[in-house]
């Protein structure tokens, strides 16, 4: 069976981000959270101030648009550069992911050096990770999480973002591999054992710390039996066994090897 992956609302909300970037003064403006602000100039100072106010009122898209107000207006000012990264944090939280993606892509372009650049890479890695759909749909979005969240791991081993990412990798690898075996599965139901059976070895070559192993390596020996591979049967049992040898899938897997071929060896 495969998993579904369960997703935490928030990022890590790392003290190197927010108290290097958010403003605690007090508010430029007055109104309800859900009235539009015009986009009137102001001092840069006030215009961040009500951006924040929005933020901390649970007010994510507007904030995120005077957010960046703040980098239209006043370009240059140090408050652009914080307000770029406050922007995709707002998209984030209001589950804009593709405007959260882009803003902080945004920041990385301009300020690829910044203290705050592992933030940006880890809230794209968030961001797409939390798009993943259950594996009866396409896994492109998947492959995009795996990719970026590899990329914080990357370029910052020792960050508390790596860690997290590492933690999501796994679960973005068992999901992908909880897909592999979907398709095997349906070509296995359709007597396409070939097919199923490279299905399989993707999982066991690819992916083979995730949950969906033990299967994929009994499967392996259904198909190598239907194809007539007797030899290459009890070679993925015998790894089955080695590796899982409490597993309900070496139980049935011995029991195939058993009827179906006795006395065969991997010689």
């Amino acid at each position: 069976m495969t998993q579904r992956i369960r997703f935490s609302p928030k990022p890590i909300l790392a003290a190197g981000v927010l108290a290097a970037t958010l403003v605690t003064a007090g508010c430029a403006g007055r109104g309800g959270d859900n009235e539009d602000v015009a986009y009137v100039a102001r001092d840069v100072e006030s215009l961040y101030n009500e951006a924040k106010r929005r933020l901390d009122r649970g007010n994510t898209q507007l904030a995120a648009a005077l957010f960046d107000e703040v980098e239209r207006q006043h370009p240059y000012s140090p408050w652009a550069r914080r307000a770029q990264l406050m922007s995709a944090f707002s998209y984030y939280i209001a589950q804009d992911y593709n405007k959260a993606i882009a803003s902080a892509q945004r920041f990385l372009s301009i300020h690829p050096g910044n203290r705050d650049a592992p933030y940006a890479y880890y809230l794209i890695g968030l961001s797409y990770y939390e798009q993943i759909s259950d594996v009866q749909r396409d896994q492109k979005i998947t492959e995009q999480a795996r990719s970026a969240l590899r990329e914080v791991d990357r370029r910052f081993p020792t960050t508390e973002y790596a860690a997290d990412a590492r933690l999501k990798l796994d679960l973005v690898n068992d999901h992908l591999a909880g897909k592999e075996m979907e398709i095997g599965r349906f070509y296995q139901n359709s007597g396409q054992w070939l097919a199923a059976r490279l299905r399989f070895e993707n999982v066991v070559k690819g992916f083979d710390t995730t949950s969906h192993t033990p299967e994929a390596l009994y499967r392996l020996v259904e198909s190598s039996l239907a194809l007539g591979l007797p030899q290459e049967a009890v070679k993925y049992a015998a790894v089955l066994g080695a590796n899982y040898p409490g597993s309900e899938w070496y139980e049935k897997a011995y029991d195939l090897i058993g009827k179906h071929a006795p006395g065969v060896t991997t010689s």
